[in-house]
């Protein structure tokens, strides 16, 4: 049993780091920045008016970690998502509709991240201290603390074990090469993505379809990558229109209207039609990166790293909160083996590694296929850029192969699923009797 874990980042990685060290711990803190009581968007969470996917993968984790975490989401607003009610399009073809029980929510992040927030602050032995992270406390090669600034004033919290959940920004890696140590390398792959979200209002209280996805491929030759909407809490649709480089659609209200109604399929301009509120919310994500710690030659006892702080991806993949909650379920599984934790912790290092990689792959491999991406190309990147589009071309029509490709993306199954030679050659099969 650990005495004290401190979680640095009070964020959804930070939030679910923090529950499953509840189980292991006398007392969890966490460090944030935010007052932890503040509802909505949070300063510390820019991409927060954005739109968000809970995934079925994130789905299952999160209902594992809280049961009857999608009944309270869904009593404050959030909607149900299961494949009948969600509609795909590629490049303007409606994709078949894949029969199965894998469902998702439909909600902010505000609300979807603050059901768990109340459930993670409501535990007895988590606390919040608002405040500043700005350094480790280390005692030999064990780090035993983190140094904060709480209102002006220098403090330390002493941990057992110290959980880097600072997100894309964190300055872990700065923190280890102060300290003497190796700071690991930070891998990126440059998209320059630009999305602008609006919210519109939505007059159905039970709409049929909960989320509409169209997505448009290099070929298609429309300078929108992709655009979705979703019904969320309130009586609202959010949409999102996302393009890449020196793309930049949605800006404004008309041009957002626009777009709906003269490059998407009839729902995107029955959307159109409704009446937007407020104004639209854009944002810029330069890259994708990753930081390899589980490669560090030497690395403190008492530290890790989860969610954003290891790997965020190109986020129209909708991967985040799924790469989180199942983060949470390596650390689980580690504190369940009874590590000794005076040393490094390499086991939860390599689980990690499995659920970065397969995150990485999936988000990576379709970035590379963008006319302004210029890789680094992992090897085989041919063969295997061939196969992906027979696959993701034989989803338009084919459930077996459709199944098969949600289940990936939806972070389910692991990447390696779709390299089987049968599940290339079913899909080959279908294109050929579509005639595509």
């Amino acid at each position: 049993m650990l005495g004290t874990a401190v979680v640095v980042g009070g964020s959804v990685a930070g939030l679910l780091a923090a529950r499953v060290l509840s189980d292991h711990a006398d007392t969890v803190v966490i460090i944030d920045r935010d007052d932890p009581q503040v509802t909505g968007t949070r300063p510390g969470v820019p991409q927060g008016t954005q739109l968000h996917a809970l995934l079925p993968g994130g789905l299952f984790q999160l209902e594992s970690l809280f049961p009857g975490f999608r009944a309270e989401a869904l009593a404050r607003g959030a909607i149900e998502a299961p494949p009948t009610a969600r509609r795909n399009y590629l490049d303007g073809h409606l994709k078949v509709v894949v029969p199965d029980d894998d469902h998702s929510l439909a909600g902010s992040r505000p609300l979807l991240e603050g059901v768990i927030r109340q459930q993670v602050l409501r535990l007895p032995n988590v606390k919040t201290v608002t405040a500043r992270a700005t350094g480790l406390v280390l005692d030999g090669s064990t780090v035993t603390g983190v140094r904060c600034d709480v209102g002006g004033v220098p403090g330390v919290e002493n941990g057992d074990l110290v959980v880097d959940a600072m997100g894309r920004s964190s300055r872990l890696s700065d923190w280890l090469e102060q300290a003497g140590w190796e700071r690991p390398v930070t891998r990126r792959m440059t998209v320059h993505l630009n999305y602008a979200t609006a919210l519109f209002r939505r007059p159905a209280v039970a709409p049929e379809p909960t989320v509409v996805l169209a997505l448009h491929t290099p070929r298609s030759g429309v300078d929108v990558a992709g655009a979705a909407f979703f019904a969320i809490e309130d009586g609202q649709w959010m949409a999102m229109m996302a393009g890449y480089g020196d793309n930049r659609p949605g800006r404004t209200a008309d041009d957002f209207v626009r777009r709906l109604r003269e490059q998407f399929p009839p729902e995107f301009g029955e959307l159109a039609d409704q009446e937007m509120l407020g104004e639209v919310q854009t944002y810029h994500h330069a890259d994708s990166r990753r930081r390899d710690y589980h490669a560090l030659r030497r690395f403190p006892a008492g530290l890790l790293s989860v969610g954003d702080a290891v790997a965020s991806f190109n986020p129209v993949y909708g991967q985040g909160m799924t790469a989180a909650a199942l983060h949470a379920a390596c650390l689980s599984t580690y504190l369940r083996s009874g590590p000794d934790l005076r040393a490094p912790a390499r086991d939860f290092l390599a689980a990690q590694k499995v659920v970065v990689d397969a995150a990485w792959s999936i988000s990576t491999s379709a970035d590379l296929a963008l006319p302004h991406v210029d890789g680094p190309y992992p090897r085989g990147y041919r063969l295997s850029s061939w196969a992906s589009r027979q696959i993701i071309t034989a989803t338009v029509t084919d459930v077996a192969t459709a199944r098969r490709f949600n289940d990936v993306v939806s972070m389910l199954e692991h990447p390696s699923t779709l390299a089987r030679p049968g599940v290339v050659l079913a899909a080959l099969r279908a294109n050929r009797r579509a005639g595509r």
